[in-house]
């Protein structure tokens, strides 16, 4: 059963470029993922620092798949999350009608 995550992260102040410049690089690569059916990051005009996350993975084995991957490992967690300030994910399972 596919999963959903819907995730908000907020960059500390000033740090808005580098979150940015990681996910440049991570959202193309997690695209490519097997498992992954959608990754759409958006940034609030209202509040710059934050970051909108919406994610469909297959199923629970993509999801810990995901992860594990080098470039997950580079830019989200090396890159990403020494810049932000606060990160929440809350999981769903996608209803199929």
């Amino acid at each position: 059963m596919a999963i959903a995550i819907s995730a908000v992260w907020t960059a500390n102040p000033g740090k808005e470029d580098a979150v940015r410049d990681a996910l440049a690089k991570l959202v193309p690569a997690t695209r490519a993922e097997c498992g992954c059916q959608a990754y759409v990051v958006h940034q609030d005009p209202a509040q710059p620092t934050v970051f909108k996350f919406f994610e469909i993975s297959d199923d629970e084995d993509a999801l810990r798949a995901h992860g594990g991957y080098p470039h997950f490992t580079k830019y989200a967690m090396g890159q990403e999350a020494p810049a932000l300030s606060r990160r929440s994910h809350e999981f769903t399972t996608v209803l199929e009608f």
